[in-house]
């Protein structure tokens, strides 16, 4: 059995299958259990922590009852009677997943450089969300999950720091810029946001960023930032050699291994915060495709979840060991995204050549190649990487010569391209990303709905109005997503009535989600952008009639 506390409250079994906690008392007397950590605690304290001001009559007969409805779930071995209370007898140090974060923590601190970095995104790759999630404005729970979080920012301070020294500064400095403003005040993770900005060739925001917080620390607490970031801020100014890199090109592109020590597979794979659900067949596909095709596009409806398929992906496949019989990528799994891009191949070509960090690995002379997109080829030729494409359906025609030209001149590079329509090159493979099957669906929403409204439960009382919201929505990630935002202000039976206006209804995203991902309105906006007038007449067409549309009456 698992226990979960980073994130909402988790129990499974042997085999991995959830295991339902019946009530909200019941889940805060196994969160006090766990927040304790094997140890007893008395009756009294679990009475006041689970009802505080407002006991029930009979006190000890209902904690009781809560302790048995709990053994019932988890097995009356676990939750054992001892003087003055009750503890939960935990087997494996690895059973809790805060033990088994603390304990890959623990070992990259003593673990070599080339192992550190897999050991800190192991152990960062088990938070699916705030410590205690349901319990969050508890007080029992308060201590414990400050600790963990404090922890967790260490950790990825630390492997910030990783990342930055191995020539990751151009995705850093957009993932470091949310981090920040929720922890303003961390100076050793400020530090690690002001080199990534600087070797960005943003040296302007890395001193306005000091600034920010200099003014800050001033008026809050009438202090000056520590003698390190201010000698950090001293060598911007200054624009000191001792801030760049030995190479500005990501470890997977330098050669300078020692011998016989193959490079771990480096990534810019951005880590994920949610669970991925309902995906194990697709994902099993494309394993099987990149094996031996080098030209792979999902293709599927604006929010089925392309991107996060890719991602996941990509990631399994950028794991697997050197010497494997099957098909690795010693240069790294890089995704590159091309929402933002409107120009021809050669804006397409510096962006692919900009997240790899390959300005210092092209050919120089008279006789390099001068188009931006002759530079890259020429650069990735005798490279081995899976290149993930993301979103060409903005720039499918220049995306599918930028492809055909990387296929044609690096026989080692693969792409993995994610599209609402297909490139159209000989030797692309299409992978179909559908919506979710109804279980599925029920279990996304749930489980987003849970992390948005904590006393949430999927019950009798619920999986009704849950069944009918993902059947409205017709099993698509994003709108469940946006709908399980909406479950703590509504709850689920008044969502699913107002589902009528699904536009009016799902405006409320995740705060750092692409803008076309924010609302429902703008996911359909972003495919309705990409169609030209003709294309723009013929839907609105399709949309008057009702019932079914076969090919003829389309024609």
């Amino acid at each position: 059995m698992r226990f979960g506390v980073l994130g909402p409250l988790m129990v499974l079994d042997d085999e991995g299958r959830p295991i339902k906690i019946p009530e909200v008392k019941v889940r805060a007397l196994l969160a006090d259990l766990l927040v304790h950590e094997g140890r007893p605690v008395g009756a009294d304290r679990l009475i006041d922590d689970l009802w505080g001001a407002e006991p029930p009559g009979n006190s000890a007969n209902a904690l009781q009852a809560k302790v048995s409805q709990l053994r019932r779930a988890v097995g009356r071995e676990r939750v054992v009677h001892r003087a003055p209370g009750y503890l939960l007898r935990l087997g494996p140090a690895d059973e809790v997943d805060a033990d088994r974060f603390r304990a890959l923590a623990t070992r990259a601190g003593s673990a070599r450089p080339e192992t550190r970095a897999a050991l800190l995104t192991e152990a960062l790759d088990l938070w699916r969300g705030p410590a205690y999630a349901d319990f969050a404005d508890e007080e029992f729970v308060r201590a414990a999950a400050h600790r963990l979080t404090e922890q967790r920012l260490a950790v990825m301070e630390e492997q910030a720091e990783i990342r930055l020294a191995e020539g990751d500064h151009l995705l850093l400095t957009g993932e470091l810029a949310d981090l920040v403003a929720r922890h303003p005040l961390r100076e050793r993770l400020r530090a690690v946001q002001l080199r990534a900005l600087y070797l960005a060739g943003r040296q302007s925001e890395a001193l306005a960023s000091y600034e920010e917080l200099r003014h800050r620390l001033a008026d809050e607490f009438g202090v000056d930032p520590g003698p390190e970031l201010a000698a950090l801020h001293q060598a911007i100014l200054r624009q000191d050699a001792s801030l760049d890199l030995p190479s500005r090109a990501p470890a997977a592109l330098r050669e300078d291994s020692p011998p016989g020590v193959p490079d771990r597979p480096r990534t810019n794979l951005p880590a994920q915060l949610t669970t991925l659900i309902g995906r194990r067949q697709v994902l099993e596909e494309l394993d099987r495709l990149l094996d031996g095709v080098r030209l792979v596009t999902l293709i599927g409806p604006g929010g089925v979840g392309k991107t996060r398929v890719a991602v996941e992906a990509a990631a399994r496949l950028a794991q697997r060991a050197p010497g494997s019989p099957r098909a690795w990528f010693p240069d790294g799994a890089w995704l590159v995204e091309f929402a933002d891009q409107r120009g021809g191949v050669a804006g397409l070509a510096q962006a692919v050549a900009a997240t790899l960090g390959l300005n210092g690995d092209v050919p120089a002379g008279p006789e390099a190649p001068r188009a931006p997109a002759d530079r890259l080829v020429a650069a990735l030729r005798e490279r081995r990487m899976l290149l993930v494409l993301d979103n060409c359906e903005q720039v499918a025609g220049p995306a599918a010569e930028l492809a055909a030209l990387l296929l044609r001149a690096a026989p080692g590079v693969r792409v993995l391209a994610t599209s609402r329509e297909p490139l159209g090159l000989a030797g692309e493979t299409l992978c179909l990303v559908e919506p979710l099957q109804p279980d599925d669906a029920i279990r996304l929403f749930t489980e987003r709905a849970t992390a948005s409204a904590p006393n949430f439960a999927l019950d009798e009382e619920t999986r009704e109005a849950v069944a009918e919201i993902c059947h409205r929505l017709d099993g698509i990630p994003l709108a469940l997503e946006l709908a399980a935002t909406r479950v703590r202000g509504l709850g689920a039976r008044e969502l699913a009535a107002r589902l009528q206006d699904r536009f009016r209804v799902l405006t409320a995203g995740q705060r750092g989600a692409a803008a076309r991902q924010q609302t429902l309105r703008a996911t359909i906006d972003w495919s309705w952008e990409l169609l030209g007038e003709p294309e723009q007449i013929v839907l609105r067409r399709l949309a008057v009639p009702a019932g079914g549309w076969t090919l003829d009456a389309a024609e």
